[in-house]
């Protein structure tokens, strides 16, 4: 019985989700983000006396609630929210005398990127003057960091250019490095100092993350493949997604191996059997937005539908496979996913 009421739940829902079922998708989705603030301003902590990826929690809520509209200036009671939890970020502990922000809360790199990426975005949107010295100061420090992690050397010359857990390390991989590069890219359009050759061999890297053969030239021959976890490896929903957007934030919106990915992730199902299905869908509809045209028309209603089909009755998501993972995670990542026809931030607008 169980089973076909499932089915039949599932034939009455319309082809594409109209736009008043999105907005109130979007607005639940905020109510629940907005239901996880602490004291303090973070959002998304275990509990009040956990550190566990509050920063990047509260990071990428920031985001996730700016690209739909609310600023740190509002004076609505989401503006006030996203202005309680950027004070969080910004208090002198969250990050340390390196400019580390995965530090404090054990996100590593991947929480040092979210939070780099989030304040990159907010730089002219403080509340003050004051406010937004800050926001450069403790942002410029975070690049610096990303810059010299990067140059640490790395054990094998397929990882050069590339990021991983943490500062330190020698090796790479997709997920930690596009974050990095968002952030760079990020600060870099809001006038800070990025060397160019930064992102010139974080580019590079992104390239080698493709699955093809290549030719005496060194060229890709497979033109319908996608970027993997590391270079040599299979590419997946989420890794072909991320290299999609990161290619396409760094200007290589030429490149075939992103033309390849592209194709590449046509012929994939959206579906939320995908391993990290919130993860790669936000890059997947940033990054297809970015092609414009019918191909960004048919993404951006493929991943309506599925979104707003399965928010929980709380407002949240939560994704099948990501479990390990908070629901403020997966909200975040639902609403920043849904948020591409505002083009609020900066860096995913072409």
């Amino acid at each position: 019985m169980r089973r076909s009421f499932q089915f039949l739940v599932l034939m009455v829902v319309p082809v594409f989700a109209d736009q008043a079922a999105v907005d109130r998708a979007v607005r639940r989705g905020t109510e629940y983000l907005l239901s996880r603030q602490d004291d303090d301003g973070a959002i998304g902590k275990v509990d009040r006396k956990s550190r566990d990826n509050a920063n990047a929690m509260t990071g990428l809520a920031i985001l996730a609630l700016t690209s739909v509209g609310h600023l740190p200036t509002d004076e609505t009671r989401e503006g006030r929210a996203v202005r309680r939890a950027l004070e969080f970020i910004l208090e002198e502990e969250r990050q340390d005398q390196t400019g580390y922000f995965g530090k404090y809360d054990g996100s590593r790199m991947y929480g040092h990127g979210i939070v780099t990426l989030m304040l990159a975005e907010m730089l002219g949107m403080g509340l003050n003057a004051k406010q937004d010295a800050l926001i450069r100061e403790r942002c410029q420090r975070a690049i610096d960091l990303i810059v010299r992690s990067q140059r640490v050397p790395k054990s094998d010359q397929r990882f050069h250019g590339g990021w991983r857990y943490s500062p330190e390390s020698r090796d790479a991989d997709l997920s930690v490095t596009v974050w990095q590069v968002m952030a760079l890219r990020a600060a870099k359009n809001s006038g800070l100092s990025v060397p160019a050759e930064t992102i010139e061999d974080a580019v590079r890297y992104i390239k080698r993350s493709y699955r093809s053969d290549r030719d005496k030239q060194g060229r890709i021959t497979n033109l319908r493949s996608g970027f993997a976890y590391e270079p040599g490896q299979w590419p997946v929903y989420s890794t072909a997604s991320e290299g999609l957007l990161a290619l396409q934030v760094c200007g290589e919106y030429d490149a075939p191996e992103l033309r390849g990915t592209v194709e590449w992730l046509r012929s994939e199902k959206i579906s939320t059997k995908h391993r990290w299905f919130f993860y790669g869908t936000y890059y997947y509809a940033q990054g297809m937005y970015q092609q414009g045209g019918q191909i960004a028309k048919e993404a951006r209603e493929e991943v309506e539908r599925v979104l707003v089909a399965e928010q929980q009755e709380d407002g949240s998501w939560i994704g099948r496979g990501e479990e390990g993972n908070s629901r403020v995670y997966c909200t975040a990542l639902a609403l920043m996913s849904l948020s591409i026809r505002h083009h609020f931030m900066p860096i995913y607008q072409r």
